[in-house]
């Protein structure tokens, strides 16, 4: 089989017992599951939740807490079990595990955003797995991703992954509750993830994770525009992960061959930048930039809101509203002088410059 870049995304329900407590023989079986990708010569990145579930108990709470300190604290003591479980068990593989806890401030951050690509980036090159987690314990709003189905869909897109597979206690994806629905249908094969899927998702979730079915389909559609292909289902044994990717896996695929990958830049732009100001601009313009592939010219400019410099994020408004973002070339002051500049009927066409003020390889449709 062709090497691939794969990213697993294990939820807490399939990681814990009852009790909220790791559940040893089924993080084995993940284990050896990751392990087998790993022999077969595929990266493997895993993002693992577990953290709070695995620590509430310790704490002396008899169910997942409620509060944002009570979470913290269970995640500050579960994040150590749980990486020491991970680190005892894939040694028996030669495997070594490394942590990265991460926040919505690694993303939005460009700095840090480019710094956590180049380390599991280098990770990787190095033969280490790396175990990717929400950083709950510091967070300022309880899991800030929303959960780590988004998580797994952001980071597979970032690092470019050739398949994210979601791992949870059900088989795949329903036109109904499977639970409480007989006659719900499974889907085996999917393109897209529909408002009509989004509507009777299931919402409920385990009393020991935070996301449910909506989630999931959320994270899929999401990972779907990066052109990351899917998988969402459940699994058991060592060869479990190997026959995902043959095709045989217990669930549903999710995969949309016309949408093509985005580079890095582009995402952070897309999914994890500030937008500082905004650009309203002509049909003309409109037409260049969603149609033709040009860069956004000054010409095309007629109105400019905020404040920003060159290198920041604005949103470009066009007629029908908006139409995407991108990084500029120049600053907000700038602009305004240009736009003034061609407001005098003095002025003549050849002093207006013809720089870009959104390069194309800078911009991302709405």
């Amino acid at each position: 089989m062709e090497k691939k870049r794969i990213v697993v995304k294990i939820g807490s329900s399939s990681l814990t017992n009852d009790k909220g407590e790791i559940d040893q023989e089924k993080l084995f079986d993940h284990i050896r599951a990751l392990a087998a990708l790993r022999q077969a010569n595929h990266e493997v990145i895993l993002v693992s939740s577990g953290a709070v579930a695995a620590g509430f108990a310790r704490l002396g709470y008899s169910s997942r807490p409620v509060t944002i300190k009570g979470k913290q604290a269970a995640a500050a003591v579960g994040q150590s079990l749980l990486i020491q479980s991970y680190i005892e068990k894939f040694s028996e593989f030669n495997l070594i595990p490394a942590q990265i806890l991460l926040t919505r401030n690694d993303f939005s951050n460009r700095d840090r955003y480019r710094n956590a690509f180049a380390t599991i980036m280098e990770l990787l090159e190095r033969g280490i797995l790396p175990i990717i987690n929400e950083n709950d314990t510091v967070a300022i709003e309880e899991l800030t991703f929303g959960d780590n189905d988004m998580l797994s869909a952001l980071v597979s897109g970032f690092i470019h992954a050739d398949q994210l597979i979601i791992l949870t206690d059900i088989n795949g994806l329903y036109d109904a509750n499977p639970r409480t629905n007989p006659l719900a249908k499974k889907f085996d094969l999917l393109e897209d993830i529909t408002d009509e899927m989004m509507d009777v998702a299931d919402e409920t979730g385990s009393k020991v994770g935070t996301g449910g079915m909506k989630s999931k389909l959320t994270a899929a559609k999401t990972a779907l525009s990066l052109g990351v292909p899917v998988f969402i289902g459940r699994g058991q044994g060592q060869d479990k992960l190997l026959n995902i990717l043959k095709g045989k896996g217990d669930g549903t695929y999710i995969s949309d061959p016309s949408l093509g990958t985005i580079n890095t830049s582009r995402q952070w732009i897309a999914f994890h930048s500030e937008s500082a100001g905004r650009l309203f601009v002509d049909q003309g313009a409109e037409e260049a930039i969603l149609y033709n592939g040009r860069s956004l010219l000054p010409a095309g400019v007629f109105k400019v809101q905020g404040a920003f410099h060159k290198g920041d994020v604005v949103e470009v408004f066009g007629t029908k509203g908006l139409l995407g973002k991108g990084e500029v070339s120049c600053s907000s002051d700038e602009l305004k002088k240009v736009i003034e500049k061609r407001k005098d009927q003095k002025c003549t066409d050849s002093i207006v410059p013809s720089v870009e003020v959104i390069h194309r390889n800078r911009w991302v449709q709405a």
